[in-house]
């Protein structure tokens, strides 16, 4: 499958070129940054060509890979799907719930396939194990905590505008919300409360009965950094495994994977676009719960 690169920052680098170019079924045809001497200096880097135009770069390829902020994505993805190009797209997929409804329309009608990178989705020991716990069923509480620092000058992060303004309600809330609904099931209605460093604390009431907590903020203290979830069921309790030895790289070479299956299979993804729309929607939801201290279902 030939792909087209948009985006050109520290992970458009590190982890979605990088993967690209070593897929064994894959081909890195061009990138298209907003910023040109970017673009072409990533596309030397990794022996692809470098576009000034996004349309001239879709006509090259066959899918589209996404490392921008939501919502250039958001457009850039519904550009791509009509014009018939499957979409390996980031988290969020968008900012809004309809314009993440339009990537999702877009793919629909075009018949592409599509595939949101929610990392730890493609972590085999995380993927296992949310297999194998969501057919053992009962599962009726989970906590999770994701305490980032990400705003330290050394951070390749430090100076993401959309993650100043968004927080950790955005940038590590879809990574929560993708281990958890899983196995709790779709969200009925939430509540948010704020607390220091620009901490987020979500209640979620999900379908069945089971609720879960989940606390997010990107400005920890250093010091304070913290990531785990927790899951509590009829059968006892379990936590997330970690990663082992897998990297980002080869998380993202296994969602190149999933979308080449797709697309050959015509079968959508567990993680497509209608999951990471559903996500979006949550997530506005909490922004709404947090603006005006109420619950609000998505």
């Amino acid at each position: 499958m030939r792909f087209g690169l948009l985006g050109t920052g520290h992970w458009a680098r590190v982890t979605q070129a990088a993967a690209l170019t070593a897929h064994p079924s894959a081909t890195l045809v061009g990138v298209w940054g907003r910023d040109p001497a970017k673009a072409a200096a990533l596309a030397g880097d990794f022996g692809a060509t470098a576009f000034d135009d996004v349309d001239a770069l879709l006509a090259e390829v066959d899918a589209v890979a996404i490392a921008l902020p939501p919502d250039v994505q958001a457009e850039l993805a519904v550009r791509a799907a009509r014009a018939g190009r499957h979409l390996l797209l980031d988290k969020p997929l968008a900012l809004t719930a309809e314009a993440a409804d339009a990537v999702v329309a877009a793919a629909r009608e075009a018949g592409v396939a599509s595939v949101v990178f929610f990392t730890n989705r493609f972590v085999p020991a995380v993927e296992a194990f949310l297999r194998d716990n969501a057919a053992v069923g009962g599962w009726y509480a989970a906590h999770g905590t994701m305490y980032a620092s990400i705003f330290r000058p050394d951070n390749p992060y430090a100076g993401s505008v959309w993650r100043k303004e968004h927080g950790g309600l955005w940038d590590l809330g879809p990574h929560a919300l993708s281990v958890v609904l899983p196995l709790l099931g779709p969200v009925v209605d939430l509540s948010a409360a704020e607390g220091p460093r620009d901490t987020v604390h979500l209640l979620l009431r999900h379908e069945g009965g089971a609720a879960s907590t989940l606390s997010l903020t990107l400005d920890a203290a250093p010091d304070a950094t913290a990531f785990g979830f927790s899951y509590f069921g009829e059968h006892g309790a379990t936590i997330l495994p970690g990663w082992g030895e897998a990297t980002a790289v080869d998380a993202f070479t296994n969602a190149t994977t999933a979308l080449i299956e797709s697309a050959a299979s015509g079968t959508p993804h567990a993680c497509d676009a209608t999951f990471g729309a559903e996500v979006v929607r949550i997530l506005a939801a909490a922004g709404q719960a947090r603006r005006t201290a109420t619950i609000v279902a998505p």
